[in-house]
């Protein structure tokens, strides 16, 4: 789970910063500040996962993003 790719921005529509899982259709999270908003999209995506093994859903693999400097 801690292998997909969380994409966290500020909206100011909402006043909070949400939390995307891209990977994952649909599973995304809010919250106060940065912190709070990972720790949620980090549940979320749990949820998501055990929901999609409940269901026998496919569960996509993490793509396994990194960073490269030059």
């Amino acid at each position: 789970m801690d292998r997909y790719e969380i994409i966290i921005y500020w909206s100011a529509e909402d006043n909070a910063y949400i939390a995307e899982v891209p990977e994952l259709p649909g599973c995304m999270a809010h919250g106060k500040n940065y912190e709070s908003a990972l720790k949620n999209a980090k549940e979320a995506a749990a949820l998501w996962i055990k929901t999609a093994k409940e269901f026998n859903d496919p569960i996509p693999e993490p793509k396994g993003r990194r960073l490269v400097y030059a």
